[in-house]
């Protein structure tokens, strides 16, 4: 079984390069236009999504706090402080001039944290962003229905990473469902999506991004991280995402403890 973790192969990764210190991605690792990023999804509007990021190591995140970036652990290095990594933020085109980039100051890993489940981290921003942030679920209320997932990854398995963002909706996936097609799942720390006929799906580059879909108010609620699947789209093996609500209160007290 080839299961993968959704972060960019290291052929993609050795696409960045640094120009004027700041890391951005080549030209030559995105593919045209027209090539949705999403598997299966549709280019997203300008400020539709406002709190999603682009990580310069070729994942996503969303802003948990305006210099908090909410992401997966399997992106990131151990809990300490890093100045390499980039996010882009405030555009869906990322090599829009009015892109902002903010380098990062300290990474969070999820404690405990060895490849299986915990799959979150922070990034702390060296400086605020000026835009909306996305609340977290903290309880399993929302952790059903249609989801939608967002970002700037691969359009199939091993594909070229894409410029604009893209935006996808999925349904919830049961664990027994799910655990049929993955009989690693950790239910108490992962949750399903996808069609059983595949064709939509999250895929390499997405790792980190959120899942998340409408509250009791209307307002955007996020439900998972983009973690692992086989393949990508592919028919009965649906995305797994790290089920935020059960770290929901880890990740608080994560990030009051950055310095």
């Amino acid at each position: 079984m080839v299961v993968w973790r959704r972060i960019l192969t290291a052929a993609v990764t050795a696409l960045a390069v640094t120009l004027g210190g700041i890391a951005v991605t080549s030209q030559a690792a995105y593919a045209g236009d027209v090539s949705p990023q999403v598997v299966g999804g549709t280019r997203a509007a300008q400020g539709e999504f406002p709190w999603m990021v682009r990580l310069s190591m070729g994942c996503g995140g969303a802003l948990y706090t305006r210099q908090i970036v909410l992401t997966a652990a399997h992106c990131v290095g151990r809990t300490g402080p890093t100045t390499t990594i980039t996010a882009t933020l405030g555009v869906v085109d990322l090599q829009s001039p009015s892109r902002i980039l903010i380098r990062s100051t300290y990474v969070y890993r999820a404690p405990g944290y060895d490849g299986d489940g915990r799959d979150w981290a922070l990034i702390k921003l060296a400086s605020a962003a000026n835009l909306p942030t996305l609340a977290i679920a903290t309880t399993t209320a929302y952790n059903s229905g249609t989801f939608t997932v967002a970002g700037w990854g691969a359009t199939r398995e091993g594909g070229a990473q894409q410029r604009y963002l893209m935006k996808a909706q999925v349904p919830f996936v049961s664990d027994a469902s799910c655990r049929q097609s993955y009989p690693s799942l950790i239910p108490a720390e992962e949750i399903c999506a996808g069609f059983p006929q595949g064709g939509v799906d999250t895929c390499q580059g997405d790792s980190g991004g959120p899942m998340f879909r409408r509250d009791a108010n209307n307002a955007w609620i996020q439900v998972g991280i983009t973690s692992w699947g086989r393949g990508c789209a592919r028919p009965g093996f649906p995305g797994v995402y790290t089920e935020v609500s059960t770290f929901a209160s880890a990740i608080a007290a994560g990030a009051a403890s950055l310095p």
